[in-house]
């Protein structure tokens, strides 16, 4: 088993982070990547202002989830954890300890590759792992690298180094970047969901008004909320309800934003879904008290509300994405079908939906809820009453799916 340690304060971690760890997985061939957050890294105090140690574990989390790999990437609170200063080869010594007999590879940046020399015990580092380093622009290259490599073979016997100059990386200092985002910049050096972690949580000073927010800042809020992989949905869904809102005459603006935030409360657990119902007086009968898949259309409408200031029109248009109801608005409708058919969508049926949705929104709209009846009913899975309400309303105005 080949495993990559990545560590460093990630304070905040950035693209060229993220780019790096792509790299080495790929370039190394690696079975597992951990990234490691520093406690209190060795050679420098952190600086006045850094978040603490649970926010950088978490930034670093969405950093990880960014990359699509699940079962290769983890992080790890192993220094956090850890009392005193973060020394990479106490570190080293717990990772072997943990997968004996794992080959290990220790990877850095062109500046600690440089001192590597100069850290605590570098004999039993370079015994323990090989080196990986990195280089961010094309100065980054043999002439740098190859006499501190000549030098650590020479003195360290049977290390194993390899160093790569990877000239696309983002190459911006974590001490500017920070100053960036204290002057409300340098959101464009940040994967939009560490950035939207950092906007909803008020780090490095980005005092963003979570109620007025641009389009960019509002996806970057949503995206820190869910999984990576339930970006290309949403993303899909907001692309989709502007079309659809283009189309039958709806405001485009409040479809852009309802398809942003309708599934931002997706991956709360049932208690969390149903404390935020009660924190702002949503009514729940008792098959959605017990049903969390339910909730997230509920609960992503009140955070859309209260977190983020969205009118009534995109509150109703998210609370009804899930069941449906009688009597529906535009919005509401091209919601409900946009989050249905959106382009990454594949199922038996799919086709004639998208279809139907340019043709005539409320036989869409049928299809699209008497498809969930009859899914729910093959699982024996209980209807919810709106969903049979919606049924009916849609049967007594005449709509049909046949013609």
């Amino acid at each position: 088993m080949k495993i990559g340690i990545y560590g460093g304060t990630f304070n905040p971690p950035h693209l060229g982070h993220l780019e790096a760890a792509r790299a080495a997985i790929e370039i190394l061939g690696l079975d597992k990547l951990l990234m490691i957050p520093d406690a209190v890294p060795p050679h420098k105090d952190l600086p006045a202002g850094t978040p603490g140690p649970e926010h950088r574990l978490a930034m670093s989390e969405k950093m990880a989830d960014a990359l699509l790999l699940p079962e290769t990437v983890e992080v790890s609170p192993v220094e956090l954890e850890r009392e005193g200063r973060s020394y990479t080869a106490d570190t080293l010594e717990a990772v072997h300890r943990e997968y004996p007999g794992a080959e290990l590879w220790l990877l850095m940046g062109t500046d600690m590759f440089l001192t590597l020399h100069l850290w605590r015990e570098p004999g039993k580092i370079l015994d323990l792992a090989g080196i990986c380093a990195f280089g961010r622009t094309e100065q980054d290259g043999e002439g740098v690298f190859a006499p501190q490599r000549e030098y650590l073979q020479k003195t360290f016997p049977g290390a194993r180094i390899t160093t790569i100059t990877l000239p696309g990386l983002v190459d911006i200092s974590s001490t500017r970047l920070r100053e960036l985002l204290a002057r409300g910049e340098g959101g464009e050096y940040l994967h939009p969901a560490v950035y939207g972690y950092i906007l909803m949580n008020g780090l490095y000073g980005a005092s963003a008004d979570l109620k007025h927010l641009d389009i960019p800042r509002l996806r970057a809020c949503s995206y820190s909320m869910v999984m990576q992989k339930r970006v290309r949905h949403i993303r899909g869904t907001e692309e989709e309800a502007v079309r659809l809102a283009r189309r039958w005459g709806a405001d485009e603006t409040h479809a852009r934003r309802a398809g942003i935030l309708h599934d931002c409360t997706k991956y709360l657990e049932l208690d969390e879904q149903l404390a935020i119902c009660g924190q702002h007086g949503v009514e729940l009968d008792e098959l959605e008290r017990r049903a969390v898949k339910l909730l997230h259309s509920k609960t992503g409408a009140c955070i859309a509300r209260h977190v983020f200031g969205e009118p009534d029109e995109v509150y109703s248009a998210i609370f009804w994405h899930t069941t449906a109801k009688a009597d529906m608005t535009a919005l509401e409708k091209i919601i409900y079908v946009a989050d249905y058919m959106e382009p990454n969508r594949d199922f038996p049926g799919v086709e004639r939906l998208r279809e139907l949705a340019y043709q005539d929104l409320d036989r869409a709209l049928l299809l699209g809820v008497e498809t969930t009846i009859q899914e729910m009913k093959d699982r024996n899975l209980p209807v919810h009453k709106n969903t049979l309400q919606a049924q009916a309303w849609l049967r007594e105005r005449g709509v049909t799916i046949e013609g």
